[in-house]
């Protein structure tokens, strides 16, 4: 993800994933660490939109609750994801389980670190 979701992210105590974005109709959570870290590094670092920043950050949900939702592949071995309609992240979002922290954060050309101290420190100790 980008810094603005991020920041969102932080506002909401990093319980949950804000709302979709009108074109962004499904919300695509990542089985794999590694491929959340290519994404990140590869196409959000480079991205305006994104802040010039990709961050990877992991959660648990409710086992029960994700069976709802077919794995999908995209792409061969390890590119695995969810797809949540963006009318059920609430729903999803109410079966996290603890809190969404920063596992790894990429900072491309043009990114500048946030003017939220709390936020930059934490992006700070992620950083690849």
């Amino acid at each position: 993800m980008g810094i603005k979701e991020l920041e969102l992210i932080m506002q909401s105590g990093w319980t949950t994933f804000p709302p979709r974005l009108e074109w962004q109709p499904i919300f695509y959570p990542v089985l794999n660490q590694q491929y959340a870290a290519r994404i990140a590094a590869e196409w959000n670092t480079g991205d305006a939109f994104s802040g010039h920043c990709g961050v990877v950050t992991a959660f648990d949900v409710v086992e029960d609750y994700c069976r709802r939702y077919a794995v999908q592949n995209v792409g061969g071995e390890g590119y695995d994801e969810l797809w949540v309609p963006a009318e059920e992240l609430e729903d999803f979002n109410n079966n996290i389980v603890g809190s969404i922290h920063i596992v790894e954060a990429f900072f491309g050309e043009g990114f500048e670190f946030p003017a939220n101290t709390e936020l930059a420190e934490e992006l700070k100790k992620h950083r690849k």
